[in-house]
C-alpha cells in the first residue's frame, strides 16, 4: 500500500515563489512514475509534470520554464513553482503510478495510469 502527503501549498502573490513536496511511503515498483496534478473548481483535474524513474520529465505547456518536478534518492517528489501566475491557483495533487513502462514518457497525465493519489495542498496566487 503506497500513501502519497503533500506539503508546501500556500499563498503567494503574483511573480512568487513555491516548492511543494510530496512524501511517498510504502512500496514502488521499480519502474514507477510521479505526477502533479491540479484542479480548481468547476473545472477537471489536468496534468501538471511528470517524472519517471530514470529522471526524464514532462510539463504541461502552460507551466513549461517555471515549475520543475524533481526527485531525491528515496520515493520523494517535488515540484518548484517559480513566477507563479494567478492561473496557477488550484489545489495540487501528487500521484503515483507503480509500473511504468514508458506510459510516463507518452501519456504522462492520463489519469487513469496513477493508481495512488494524496490528499491534495492548497496555491493561491493573487495579483
Amino acid at each position: 500500500q503506497v500513501q502519497l502527503v503533500e506539503s508546501g501549498g500556500g499563498s503567494v502573490q503574483a511573480g512568487g515563489s513555491l516548492r511543494l513536496s510530496c512524501a511517498a511511503s510504502g512500496n514502488l515498483y521499480p519502474s514507477y512514475c510521479m505526477g502533479w496534478f491540479r484542479q480548481v473548481p468547476g473545472k477537471e483535474r489536468e496534468g501538471v509534470a511528470a517524472i519517471d524513474n530514470s529522471g526524464t520529465t514532462r510539463y504541461v505547456d502552460s507551466v513549461k520554464g517555471r515549475f520543475t518536478i524533481s526527485k531525491d534518492n528515496g520515493k520523494n517528489v517535488y515540484l518548484q513553482m517559480n513566477n507563479l501566475k494567478p492561473t496557477d491557483s488550484a489545489t495540487y495533487y501528487c500521484a503515483a503510478m507503480k509500473n511504468d513502462a514508458g506510459l510516463c514518457r507518452f501519456y504522462p497525465f492520463r489519469e487513469s495510469q496513477y493508481e495512488y493519489w494524496g490528499q491534495g495542498t492548497q496555491v493561491a496566487v493573487s495579483s
